[in-house]
Parts: structure tokens; sequence; C-alpha cells
């Protein structure tokens, strides 16, 4: 970004309670992809849109047990691999994307997984959300991945206020500790997944709501007292 974001001081200020809340609710948390290798984490993570991470490991246990190398899939069709990943939204086009990905890769770096952001992110079909996931996992960067569970939750938990992933990242990199990163971004998912829902968030059991900015403002008759 051009403009740097000023650091949201009652952020600053609720921060470690949040991330130590998280700790007691998800100790350990770490992604639920299946994968053995930069690779194959790069495409679950690609297949992984508007797709359950179940439903990702159904399709790339059965991919990967037939196509290991960038190579082998860079020779498949779109046709033959959208028959592959079928069961994952946007398959069609995602299967033109992992094809042209998995060229470039064969064509441009060995066969091998670029360990840079600017590097992945030319990548066909690889935006700043996945390859910072790639970095994270795959490499050990201490990279924080904006999904769209942890856009909703840094907002409503008021860690942060921009209208893109891109904001809401840098302003929770301005207050995450460095080596938390990783274990934020997988806590933040499980919450959103299990209490934190988009719809209809589940405020009365949520173990946040004491530092939750939207509980206090948007939740009525909090002690008593509406604040709608």
């Amino acid at each position: 970004m051009n403009k740097q974001q000023p650091v949201n001081i009652s952020a600053i200020t609720v921060i470690d309670q949040i991330i130590d809340a998280l700790q007691r609710l998800y100790p350990g948390a770490t992604t639920d992809l299946v994968y053995e290798n930069p690779f194959q984490l790069l495409i679950a993570v690609m297949l992984s849109a508007q797709s359950t991470d179940k439903q990702v490991n159904r399709v790339t246990a059965r991919l990967f047990a037939r196509y290991k190398t960038p190579a082998e899939i860079a020779r498949l069709t779109p046709e033959e691999l959208a028959s592959l990943i079928q069961g994952c939204g946007l398959y069609r086009n995602k299967s033109k994307h992992i094809i042209e990905t998995c060229r470039a890769l064969v064509e441009k770096h060995g066969g091998q997984v670029p360990a840079t952001r600017a590097e992945l992110e030319k990548l066909p079909g690889v935006g700043r959300k996945t390859a910072n996931v790639v970095l994270m996992a795959a490499f050990g960067q201490d990279t924080l991945p904006v999904d769209t569970h942890v856009f909703r939750l840094a907002r409503r938990l008021g860690l942060a206020t921009g209208s893109t992933p891109r904001v809401v990242e840098e302003e929770l990199l301005a207050i995450v500790p460095p080596g938390q990163r990783t274990f934020f971004h997988h806590a933040l998912i499980k919450h959103g997944r299990a209490v934190c829902l988009a719809r209809r968030p589940r405020c009365a059991a949520c173990d946040l709501r004491g530092c939750c900015r939207y509980y206090r403002e948007k939740v009525p008759n909090i002690h008593g007292v509406s604040v709608v």
C-alpha cells in the first residue's frame, strides 16, 4: 500500500486478551488441508475457494494419487483435470488456472514452488491470500493471510476497519506480534466457522464477546441496555 495505515490504539489494548482466549479455545490451531509438500499445498489452496477443506481433501487425495508433480498435471487438458476436481466450486476455471500454473512452475521454476510473494502472485489464479498461505504454511514465513473469516472477524472484533483484505492485513500486521500470526490466522478461521458465523453469529456463546466491538455496539440488550 502507498499509504501506511494508522495504528489502531484500541485494538492494541485488546489483542493480547484475544490471542489468549483463542489459545484456550483452539490450542495448536492449524490448517485442515492435507498436503505433503509446497506443491500440494499450493494446489489445495487454489481449490479451496468456495469449497470446504473436507471437500478439497477428498479431491486432492484423488488427484495426487494419480498425478504427483507439476509436469504431470501440466500435460492434462482442462477437461481432464476438471473431471478430477469437479467436487470443488468453480472447478472449470480452477482447472484452467491450475494447468497454467503447473506449466509456469515447470517452465520458469524447475518444477518447484517459488518462495517469494512476487513470484507466487505471477502464477495464474494465485492472489495475495493464496501466496500468503503458501509462504506461511510451506515456507514458515511470518505472514498473515486474510481470507473471508479473518476479514469478517477482524472487523467485528474492532481489530481492523479496512474495507479490503489488503488493508485489513496491514492493520493486523501492525498489532499481532510476530510469531503469533500463523496461529492467529488459523484460530480466527476456526472461530469464524464455529461461532462467529457470517449471517447469524453466536454471540451469546462467544468467549470473545467481552472484547468485541460488534457485540458491544450491535447486539441488543447487553447488560439490560439496548445498544442498537
